[in-house]
């Protein structure tokens, strides 16, 4: 899906300064659709739920493979 990996990537630009719902629609994504993604980012382990300034969510850095 498109504007889940626009918005997984402006969570992880935004830092913190606007909320979630704001930076969805930055991206014209209405509330709905936003919370949608939030739910699918949330399943799939890629921010969790964490007051992080303005936003309620952050962003889970990818874990290190080891090469074995």
């Amino acid at each position: 899906m498109e504007n889940k990996d626009r918005y997984h990537n402006a969570l992880i630009e935004n830092d913190g300064q606007l909320n979630e719902i704001d930076l969805g629609e930055k991206f014209g994504l209405d509330e709905n659709e936003t919370r949608k993604i939030i739910v699918q980012l949330l399943s799939e382990h890629r921010i969790e739920f964490e007051e992080n300034k303005a936003c309620n969510y952050r962003v889970l850095k990818k874990p290190k493979k080891n090469g074995r």
